[in-house]
């Protein structure tokens, strides 16, 4: 019994299987669908009724899979606590934690249904090569994380004590001046908040360069892991 339902629930090359994969992804996007329509103003309450009842069947269905994924899975603990463990179980806990509670009162709780999106991922061969390429580069992307935190703080610290004195309202604490430093090294720049010194405006000019690689950076990582994992693959 464990086997034949470990054939249907686990991705495998046959037709139930694959009806079980498809009805899934089904209800993934008719609950996101009914998510998002629930934010949709002065509904009529047969109209909110209908989506809690689509919402209610979504997630027995989500809360069977999730029973028995652990059930055929050969070490439960481990899926529990994996990527898609976790993501199973966020996808059905605001329904459990809201119950007898008004979910629109919840904001929180309702953004956590946002997580159901990320479980297509089980089904979808492209974003398992990006997935795969997350992993391979994982240490680069740490490594990447930690630096630019750290040009952020720097960037911040700098244009403070170029900018505080002149503007006050705008760079009052090194807190304050991390926005300005993370929309100028992403390179957004809204323009709410900018340099009127020239040491300020000499220290962004800088910081923008120093921006654009920021940008970049992360696409060439990810993109030289992605060409790994098609290649790991091709080997296998």
């Amino acid at each position: 019994m464990r086997q034949y339902l470990k054939n249907i629930v686990e991705i495998n090359d046959n037709s139930k299987s694959r009806v079980f994969a498809y009805f899934i992804q089904a209800l993934i996007f008719l609950s996101i669908i009914a998510f998002s329509y629930e934010t949709v103003p002065d509904l009529e309450p047969s109209t909110r009724k209908l989506l809690r009842i689509i919402e209610i069947f979504c997630v027995i269905v989500f809360t069977i899979e999730y029973l028995l994924r652990i059930y055929v899975s050969d070490k439960k603990h481990k899926f529990i606590f994996s990527f898609f463990g976790i993501i199973d179980f966020l996808a059905i806990l605001p329904f459990y934690l809201s119950l007898g509670v008004d979910l629109r009162s919840l904001r929180a709780l309702r953004f956590l249904r946002l997580f159901r999106i990320l479980k297509l991922i089980r089904y979808n061969k492209a974003i398992k090569h990006f997935s795969k390429a997350i992993s391979l580069a994982k240490e680069e992307i740490l490594l990447f994380l930690i630096v630019t935190l750290i040009l952020i703080y720097f960037s911040a610290v700098g244009i403070y004590y170029f900018e505080n004195e002149a503007q006050p309202e705008n760079f009052s604490s090194i807190f304050d001046s991390l926005w300005w430093a993370i929309i100028t090294l992403t390179t957004v720049g809204y323009g709410d908040v900018y340099p009127i010194t020239v040491g300020g405006k000499v220290f962004t000019f800088f910081i923008l360069m120093i921006g654009l690689g920021i940008v970049a950076i992360p696409t060439g990582i990810i993109s030289s892991a992605l060409t790994k994992s098609v290649d790991k693959k091709d080997v296998e």
